[in-house]
């Protein structure tokens, strides 16, 4: 007998049909004999209308009400997904993130996971009932109710899974696996039957939208197996885990982030202790920069430039425009019509010539580069937004189509 810990992502959960396999889909894990806890999301679309609620009467509220608005949609899928599992007759309870004694810090919208204490889980599961549990909530030191932000349910799923030391933990998505790119941009992505978790980091980090890079990182801390599979089709999905049992491909995918945009700060003193005061002063706010470019110095002054996720464009502007004298920069220029392209995998560090295949993919499209960052198994490049698609399918064909 397993432990499993599956996750069901919005929408696999979106209407009463959609509800009633997803079900099914417990059902026959529990009656092969498993204890199953399953994680569930907000049905479809019900995040953004809920938001949307709240912009109606307040175009700026606090985070913390935020929360206490948001964490209704995931309870909403639990309650309804228990009901259609106890109507086929099997023993089942939902729970809330605080009723399962997830605890998180207070960074309300996007709390991160401080401790679990899972008596009450842990009971249920010994009563052989299957516990449904809302995704994506927690509650802090002051009994608040927090969210844990983008892809907080397969966050969710993996502190479960790991308090719990489930055997496995199945991510059910609306895709059958992991890809070597976006299948519904790119038809000729190849399906991969295992991942490593430093790949699969670097591709959720990197844009890819299957797995949230803090529920990888959680995974590979603490060596949970992950499957990434569909919640459609009943077949093997794709393993994320240490070691994979297939010699290593030179490379593993290509990913598009198109929700960055760009911070150049103009006329910084070429000095000693500049971009220390900069990029402090952003961290201090929680404003967290990606690819940085350093200009070469010209008459004493440099030019900095960072890229920021979109959603903290005005936050990371306001920073510097505040502290404009401090640094003795000029002024600040942004650009959000931008994105990044990456490539991905393991084998890259030890087999040369990788980098500048993908830039001669690119260059014969005729994609301009403006940056260009890379790690041991990564090279990015930001583009233009409206080159992303064509750049992804040009190095996507000049690593896999062959």
């Amino acid at each position: 007998m397993s432990l499993i810990v599956q996750k069901f992502g919005g929408s696999s959960v979106a209407n009463a049909e959609k509800l009633r396999n997803v079900a099914g889909i417990i059902t026959d894990t529990y009656k092969a004999g498993n204890d199953v806890v399953v994680v569930v999301s907000a049905q479809g679309d019900t995040t953004d209308e809920l938001i949307e609620k709240a912009k109606e009467v307040n175009p700026s509220p606090s985070k913390r009400e935020m929360d206490v608005l948001l964490s209704v949609g995931e309870q909403i899928s639990i309650s309804l997904l228990a009901m259609t599992i106890e109507n086929m007759g099997f023993p089942v309870i939902s729970l809330t993130g605080w009723q399962v004694g997830l605890k998180t810090d207070s960074n309300y919208g996007n709390a991160r996971i401080s401790k679990f204490t899972n008596d009450r889980l842990r009971n249920e599961i010994l009563k052989k009932n299957i516990v449904i549990v809302a995704g994506f909530q927690g509650i802090n030191k002051y009994d608040d109710i927090t969210t844990l932000g983008r892809g907080g349910s397969d966050t969710s799923a993996v502190a479960l899974a790991t308090a719990l030391k489930a055997d496995l933990c199945q991510i059910y998505t609306d895709v059958d696996g992991v890809y070597t790119s976006d299948p519904r941009k790119i038809p000729t992505a190849k399906k991969l039957d295992e991942i490593t978790f430093d790949e699969m980091l670097e591709l959720a980090s990197l844009g890819a939208q299957v797995l949230h890079n803090r529920s990888v990182e959680m995974a590979k801390k603490h060596n949970i197996e992950l499957e990434v599979l569909s919640s459609l089709e009943r077949k093997p999905g794709t393993k994320v885990k240490e070691v994979v049992k297939m010699e290593k491909m030179l490379v593993r995918g290509v990913a598009v982030d198109k929700d960055i945009a760009k911070v150049a700060v103009i006329g910084l003193p070429d000095k000693p202790g500049i971009a220390f005061k900069m990029f402090s002063l952003l961290a201090q706010k929680k404003v967290n920069v990606d690819v940085i470019l350093q200009s070469v110095g010209r008459e004493n002054t440099k030019d900095i430039s960072f890229t920021v996720n979109k959603d903290n464009l005005d936050l990371a502007v306001s920073v510097i425009n505040d502290n404009l004298d401090v640094f003795g920069a000029t002024k600040v220029v942004t650009k959000d019509k931008i994105s990044k392209v990456s490539l991905v995998g393991a084998g890259m560090q030890s087999n040369p010539g990788i980098a500048a295949k993908m830039f001669e993919a690119l260059a014969d499209a005729n994609i301009n580069i403006s940056m260009i960052t890379t790690s041991e198994i990564k090279v990015s490049v930001i583009i233009d937004e409206a080159e992303s698609d064509k750049a992804a399918r040009v190095i996507h064909d000049a690593f896999f189509n062959i």
